[in-house]
């Protein structure tokens, strides 16, 4: 009788343990869609192949005055993380003209992939994102780890940066 007895006390607290995992389960970091950036450089990019870097998605439009007033901080953001193995993905809305999203990078001279959502589909991959600018950072494993909807605070997503790239692929 004592091992039946000591056999449920075990599984009662293996039950207690699953329920707060199965409630960080519910809350789980979710992946990042699998998308194809089709880039101004006529690359095609998925998110399969991004799997073992850290990456910032970037959701913008020329029209947007904040995107074009954070630009140059994404651009030292990218240097200042791209030797680490990571990566830098401006995806331009739906809505921008493919010329201005061009002359844009040619004159900025960006340093990273610029890539044209013609369809919208990898807006509506991401959660549908629709405000701009809207920034996803990915981690080693493909899972979007944090979003933000306008500039970030620079400092905080150096420090997730460095803590994302820290930790093994």
């Amino acid at each position: 009788m004592k091992k039946i007895s000591l056999k449920l006390t075990v599984l009662a607290s293996v039950l207690s343990i699953a329920a707060v995992g199965g409630a960080y389960v519910l809350t789980r970091v979710p992946h990042a869609p699998e998308v194809t950036f089709k880039t101004i450089a006529g690359e095609s990019i998925s998110t399969a192949q991004l799997k073992g870097k850290v990456t910032l998605v970037n959701f913008w439009a020329t029209s947007c005055v904040t995107c074009v007033a954070e630009m140059p901080k994404i651009v030292q953001t990218h240097e200042k993380f791209r030797a680490r193995g990571f990566e830098t993905i401006a995806v331009a809305m739906q809505y921008d003209p493919p010329n201005y999203v061009l002359k844009f990078a040619e004159n900025r001279k960006l340093p990273f992939k610029v890539a044209l959502d013609v369809d919208g589909s990898v807006a509506r991959g991401f959660e549908g994102v629709r405000l701009t600018p809207t920034t996803f950072i990915v981690d080693k494993q493909g899972r979007i780890i944090k979003q933000f909807l306008g500039e970030p605070k620079w400092d905080d997503l150096y420090a997730l940066l460095d803590k994302a790239l820290a930790e093994p692929g």
